[in-house]
């Protein structure tokens, strides 16, 4: 799947793939944030690498609209509340200057504290 936008050139197709690098290229550079996580039969892993956008859950809405779902382990000692929406709004804001897309949602789903 992926989003569709529509000019008077053509049409643009963008692959929910690049919209999780985006999304995970703007949350990193967010303080407080150890990386992303993925939950398997109640276990926590920290994802490194190429394998760190499985954290990310793109939802699409309509052809230009979508959720976002993200998974991440936090710094120990930060306020989850703030580290939490500085994440969502630098997602949101990179993500819709970069695609041109509309972001409605995102959820930040935090699966673990570690000691950085």
């Amino acid at each position: 799947m992926s989003s569709v936008l529509n000019n008077e050139l053509g049409k643009i197709e963008i692959d929910k793939h690049v919209l999780a690098q985006l999304t995970y290229k703007a949350a990193v550079e967010s303080y407080g944030l150890v990386g992303f996580s993925s939950k398997s039969k109640g276990i926590v892993e920290l994802l490194k690498g190429e394998n760190a956008t499985k954290g990310v859950n793109i939802i699409e809405i309509s052809e230009n609209q979508i959720d976002i779902e993200i998974f991440v382990i936090l710094q120990y000692g930060t306020n989850i509340t703030t580290v939490a929406n500085n994440i969502i709004e630098r997602i949101k804001y990179t993500v819709e200057t970069y695609s041109a897309i509309k972001v409605n949602q995102v959820t930040v789903n935090v699966q673990g504290i570690r000691v950085k």
